[in-house]
Order: structure tokens, then sequence, then C-alpha cells
């Protein structure tokens, strides 16, 4: 007798029903109580316009509460080392993962930090090499140029068996950085013309440091020392006067009757001025730096870093130098090339690491560049290797614009790498503006519909499909595709470039043309940036601006960064017939409580500090009396407060007009940044507006040549039109417009095309194609001419 079999599918495990990550009520930043539902083991793709509050919701809402929470299981003491995360200002976070977040924060900028030691790639060839290497020269710290070598000896007291013991030791550690240059690779020489007048004694004021002016103590301190005769030129000083003029140990003297430490002039120099970043310097000390410091190749260790004993162990006649000097590609082959069982756990992680690099479309770089040199785009790739071939699964990927930098042939690859980090059953969500990463999407959700206070909302959640159809900015652009012009216009002069031999380019000539928009096109790694900003100096006529982070704190914002806020002081100031300083949140004028911030912030050890707004001046910042001063009926606060756009119209007419700040407004509103307030703090503007903050102060530097390195780096795809609209205006002012761009949009509204290649590392650094997009695209003979041709429908 036939039994009949049970056809009711097995009850759904408790366990297997969370199958989304749920946020409800998100208001961080400029998010308006935002509540969507995100499935989980699939790809997400936020996108929006630059400011819609993508980055709010992804970063800092979703990933931030998810490593807060994961911070939260270590114990006190782990926890005091940790970045402290507040709770983000949300209802309800559900069905959270482990977040690994890969943005695109610059790596360190370190001199000493590399892209082995920052991917761990260098210790595992320190320890290969200390296996391997013959002569033998020590453990792996013989091979590291963070490590100096040391060593000592003396009696130490021992207690044994109740009896006190001295004994005779000694100890020494072998290092492998160069002593010439501490482990930096090169060495900084001071020119001696430039801080002094040797024909003149110190008492006719021979020394042309700034700041040491005569009768300053900086200057009383040489000219009274009494270590050489002051009224007697420096050139006939004797040698012995000469090395305490200039290299003199510090010592305690009396000068003056004061007690004051005297130290030779170089080495005060050093640590006074050229211990500083440069970029924090003030513009006069910054000139003096640029005239009087030349960097050298280090002599003794010819810029490997590593010392002779180091440079001399080898795997087969290569040095540990000479295999990170190698394109890592090579190296990964050579690697592959060992037979050694005796480390074979060792080079298979280490073969898997430098594979990691090819696979990622970073073979081109070398393990011994400085991390600091790298892009975002490269920055971010970087990071992404430690990932890759991660056995981890149920985890959220969390990445900021990982096609940044990367050119249309190289998107393909990244798009597959995060469809395999899908397919292991994690969570990817990407913050993402190019339609072709967009494309590949499981789940879109769009945020705006405008930027700052007009965005923060879901506009669209569902399929690419969906969001076509859907009507959102997003959707309407989606399949915007630029048209090649019809006429180009004609240079005015060349701007010649001869034997550029920088990084990997090959002794290259090229002539790029004046007067017109000239766009530097080829795959990552071909030589863009090396050609470019290694061949044309940032000077005399040329107005260089890269993709370098904005420096600035909390305190600072668009109107101090910009210098906006000095002409609208002075115009506060010149109404009350006061001091301008009291216009300022840093100087005069800030509240005491706060000292400016706006914010009482209260310091909780390992737990996250608490920001409370200063009851005195209600996160206004400014003592109440300064805002008893109003200017066309407002006050210095009500003024910050206002966005670009308002403060146009308020500073353009009446009473309030200012010419000078007048300007400043236009230029911001001209680069798209119309909705960002005056006072709004510089830490909360996302990448894309922080660049085009700085595109808009360097506007008005008086160059000819502008040299932008891709400029539609975050920018949403309404955006770009904008930003083509404002290189046309730079070009018709008479300006010549430089841009390094993988934007197809850009190449496509180009006068003239230099692509590189053909490919990445020792395979590019070539010119492959000179002439006008229509050319690119008709004879198709590179990588960037296809892609043009298929965006272009050619």
């Amino acid at each position: 007798m036939a039994t009949r079999k049970n056809t009711q599918p097995p009850a759904r495990h408790a366990a297997d029903s969370h199958d989304l990550i749920r946020v409800h009520g998100a208001r961080v930043n400029n998010l308006k109580d935002v509540s969507i539902e995100i499935p989980k083991r699939r790809l997400t793709v936020f996108t929006g316009v630059s400011g819609s509050g993508k980055s709010s919701l992804v970063f800092d809402t979703i990933a931030a509460e998810s490593q807060r929470l994961i911070n939260e299981t270590y114990s006190a003491f782990v926890q005091g080392f940790m970045p402290t995360l507040a709770r983000p200002e949300v209802d309800v976070l559900d069905g959270l993962t482990t977040a690994i977040i890969v943005d695109q924060q610059r790596m360190g900028g370190d001199p000493r930090s590399t892209v082995g030691t920052a991917t761990d790639a260098n210790a595992m060839l320190r320890i290969l090499f200390s296996r391997l290497g013959k002569p033998y020269i020590g453990s792996p710290k013989a091979f590291s140029f963070n490590v100096t070598s040391i060593s000592g000896a003396g009696a130490v007291t021992v207690e044994r068996g109740g009896q006190t013991v001295k004994e005779r030791r000694s100890f020494s550690i072998t290092g492998g950085m160069c002593p010439r240059c501490e482990g930096r690779g090169s060495v900084t020489d001071l020119d001696l013309t430039q801080l002094y007048d040797d024909s003149k004694s110190l008492n006719d004021g021979a020394l042309t440091v700034p700041g040491y002016k005569p009768g300053g103590w900086s200057y009383r301190l040489y000219s009274e020392s009494g270590l050489y005769d002051a009224d007697k030129p420096i050139r006939r000083y004797t040698k012995r006067e000469l090395h305490d003029f200039l290299h003199r140990e510090p010592v305690r003297m009396k000068i003056a009757g004061i007690n004051m430490t005297y130290e030779g002039l170089v080495p005060r120099i050093q640590k006074s001025m050229l211990a500083k970043d440069r970029e924090s310097m003030q513009p006069h000390i910054r000139e003096f730096v640029d005239r009087a410091v030349t960097f050298t190749t280090c002599p003794d260790c010819d810029g490997t870093r590593l010392t002779e004993a180091a440079r001399s162990s080898k795997i087969r006649k290569v040095s540990i130098a000479d295999a990170c000097a190698m394109q890592i590609s090579d190296l990964a082959a050579w690697v592959d090339s060992l037979d050694e069982p005796s480390v074979a756990p060792l080079l298979a992680t280490l073969h898997h690491t430098l594979e990691s690099f090819v696979e990622i479309g970073l073979g081109y770089l070398s393990l011994d560049r400085p991390a600091g040199t790298l892009s975002g785009g490269e920055a971010q790739r970087v990071k992404m290797i430690r990932h890759l071939g991660s056995s981890l699964t149920d985890t959220t990927y969390v990445f900021d614009e990982p096609t940044t930098g990367l050119h249309p042939h190289d998107i393909q690859r990244m798009n597959g790498l995060l469809m395999r980090l899908r397919d292991k059953g994690n969570t990817v969500l990407v913050v993402e503006h190019k339609p072709e990463t967009i494309a590949i999407a499981d789940h879109v959700v769009d945020l705006g519909p405008g930027a700052g206070t007009a965005g923060g909302t879901v506009c669209f959640e569902g399929t690419v499909d969906g969001l076509r159809k859907g009507g959102t900015i997003t959707g309407r652009h989606f399949d915007d595709r630029a048209a090649l012009k019809g006429t180009v216009r004609k240079p005015t002069g060349v701007l010649p470039i001869r034997g550029a031999a920088k990084h990997n380019l090959r002794d290259v000539d090229v002539d790029i043309p004046l007067g017109v928009l000239t766009v530097i096109t080829g795959v990552a790694g071909s030589g863009k940036s090396s050609l470019i900003h290694g061949s044309i100096p940032a000077g005399e006529g040329v107005v260089s601006i890269d993709q370098g982070a904005i420096r600035g704190s909390r305190r600072s914002n668009p109107a101090t960064y910009t210098g906006l806020l000095d002409p609208i002081r002075k115009a506060f100031a010149k109404a009350h017939g006061v001091k301008p300083a009291l216009f300022s949140a840093n100087s005069e004028g800030a509240c005491p409580t706060c000292n400016g911030a706006g914010v009482v912030y209260t310091d909780l050890a390992m737990m996250a500090g608490v920001a409370t707004t200063c009851e005195d001046c209600e996160g206004k910042r400014f003592q109440a009396s300064v805002l008893d001063y109003h200017l066309g009926g407002r006050d210095i606060s009500e003024v910050l407060a206002m966005p670009v756009t308002e403060a146009l119209e308020f500073f353009g007419s009446g009473e309030a007009a200012t010419p000078a700040a007048h300007r400043i407004l236009d230029r911001l509103a001209d680069v798209g940044l119309g909705y960002v307030s005056l006072g709004q703090p510089l830490t909360t503007l996302s990448g894309g507006e922080r660049q085009r903050l700085k595109l808009a102060t360097h506007m008005s530097d008086k160059g000819g040549v502008y040299i932008l390195d891709e400029p539609t780096t975050g920018l949403h795809l309404a955006d770009v039109e904008q930003l083509l609209g404002l290189l046309d205006r730079l070009v018709d002012s008479g300006k010549s417009v430089i841009v390094i761009e993988h934007h197809q949009a850009v190449m496509a509204h180009a006068d003239w095309i230099v692509d590189l290649g053909p490919g990445a590392g020792h395979d590019g650094g070539r010119i492959v194609f000179e002439g006008t997009p229509a050319d690119l695209v008709a004879g198709r003979s590179t990588l960037t001419g296809e892609h043009l041709a298929a965006y272009v429908g050619g």
C-alpha cells in the first residue's frame, strides 16, 4: 500500500528570519527621520547628489553603531585605546552585523610609511630574508628601516637567594635603519646662503631667517652669546667660531643677564620650522622653507632606507631593497619561483597578498612607494587587500566610492570583486555615483532630493530598473551620455614637456596645448599624475588643485577656509566702529564658557564623550554683547548660519553690500556649493564637497594654467554637467585648463586628449594618443578610445 508523502515545507527556523538591517528614525547630520530596510547578503548601492546624506546614513549611522557595539564587547582597559564612538541619533537599528569599513581616507603621510609596511607585505619579506638570506645578518629587525641598531653594556643588580648580586650585562639590537637618513630615504640640506649674508656681521643684520630681527630675543641669542665677535663678517669666522654659530649642541648660558639655552642656528631652525607640517606653516615661513631646504636622495643607502648589511644579504642575487623596488606583479612572480619547503606557509601567504594587489589592479605599485603618495582611490584599494580571500562570512562591508580613480576598463574588475564578496554571504553596502557600479546592485537606495538641508530623505528604494523609471534626479540622469563637441577650440600656444622620466615615464616628450580644455587619460598607474604634477611645477602662473585632504579642525568652516570671514568681520566692525576681532569665534568675540566652540565637550575616558550645547551662548559661539551688533538686520551668528545662496543675495546689495565677500560667495555658488552654510564645520563636509571648496578657493589665484586632478570625484551625474560648465567658463575667460580624469563625460567635452598607457606600471609610461576626442573615438586604437566610443555610442 503506497504511503502518502508529507509535502509540507519544513518550518522556517527563527534564526533565519533576520534577513534585514532595519533603520528607523535616523537623524544624523541632515537625515530627516529616515526609515529603511536593507536586505542582508545582497549588494546595496546608495545614490544621490553630493551632500544628500548617503555617508551620514551608511557610515555615520549603520557602520558607526556596528563598530560601537563591537568595541563595547572589549574590556574597559582595551576600550581606552580605541576611538570613542557616540551612539548615532537613531530610534531603532536592528539586524546589524560586524561592519568592516573601507573608506577613502588618505593613508598616513608619515615619511616611513610605505605600501609594504601598510599591508604587512614588508613584515613577511623581512622574515623571508632573515631565514633564507645569505649571508645571515640577524633577525627580521635587521631588515627593517624602522628599527635602529643599538648596543650597550653595564652593571645590573639582581636579587638572588636573599642576596643582592651585581652582574655585568651587555645587549645589542641589529636594526636595518640607515643611520644617515634615519629610514626616510632622503636627507634634507639647508642652503646656508638663505640663512645669513656672510658679507655682513651679526651686528649689521646678517641673519635673513623670518622672525630673526635685530633687537629680538632670537637674534640677541646669537649676537650677544660672546662665542664669536658680533662685529666681524661671518665669512671671516674661524672654523671653531663657524661651528659654534651653526652647529653647537644646546648649552645653558647667561645672555643679557637672563638664563637661556644657546644652540647652533641649523639645529634650532630644524626644530622650530622643519619639524612642522608644511601645510600648517604661515605663508612667509613656507616660502622661506621652500627656498632654504633641499631634499636629496640619501647618498649612503641610495634611497633604499636600509643599512649596507641589510642590502648585502640576498636570496638568488636579490636583496630586500631590490625586492621592494620591484613592480608588485614582478615580485609576485619572483616569490612564486622560490621553492623552499622550510618556509612554504610564509611563501604561500606572501604570494597570496601580492597576487591580491595584481587582482585589484594595483600590480603597478612597488612596496617601497611612500603611502602618502597614493591617491584616495589607490589607498582604498590597498585597504581592500586584507579582505580579499578572507574566510569571514555574514559580515557587512562598507565601501565609499570604490571606483574613484579607476579607468572605465578597471571598473569591471572592481564590480567583480564586490560581487565576489556578496556571493560569499556578506552584506555589501556601497556609496557610489558611477552608473556602471549602480547597474550591478541588487537593491538601490536613492537619497535626496537635494543636498544639505534640501536632502536627507529617501526618494527611492528598489531595483535598478525601478530607479530608471522612478523619476528621481538619479533616475533621470542614469542614462545621460555627454555627446562629443561639434567644434573644438583652437590652442593659443603650447606648454612643452621634454624628457619626462619620473616614476614609470619613459622619456616622454609632449606638447600640452594652451587656451583650451586638455584632458589627460589612461588606466590607473599609467603615469598621468607623474607627467603633469612631476613636469609642470605649481608656481608662477600654475594653479594645481590635487586630491590632498583639506586640513581643518571642527572650528574650521567654509567662511574661515575661503577667507570669507575677513571681509564680513571688517564690514561688521566698520558699521559699528569696533574691532574686527570681536566677530571671530576663535578670537575676542568667543563665548568664554565654550571658548567659541558652541558646545561643551565632556571627556568620559573609554566611553563616548558627551557634547552638550553651551547654555550661555545657546550654540551661537559668540558673547551676548557681540550679538547686539547688526549688519543689514542680522547678527554675526545669523550670517554664519546662512547658506551660500542666501548670503550671496544678502552681501550683494543694500546696507550689507560687501563686494569682497560677494566675490568669494560667487565662486562657492559657481562650484555647486550654494546649499552649504557659511559656518558648517569642515569635518561634516563630504569628500566631493571638500574638493569643490578647494577648487573655489583657488579660482581667484592669479594663474594662467589650472591643473585639476579628478574633479568629478564624489560628484553626482547631475553635478558633472555643472562642473563642465565651470571648466568652460574658466577656458573662455582666457585660462588653460588641464584635467586628469577618468569620467567619459569630461573626456567627451575636451578640446584635446592626451592618452597614456597602454598599461600600468612598466607597461605604461608612454603617450599612446594625442588629438581630439572625435579622432580618439574614430580610431578606437586605445583602451580609453574603446570605452569612450561605447559611451558616446560611436
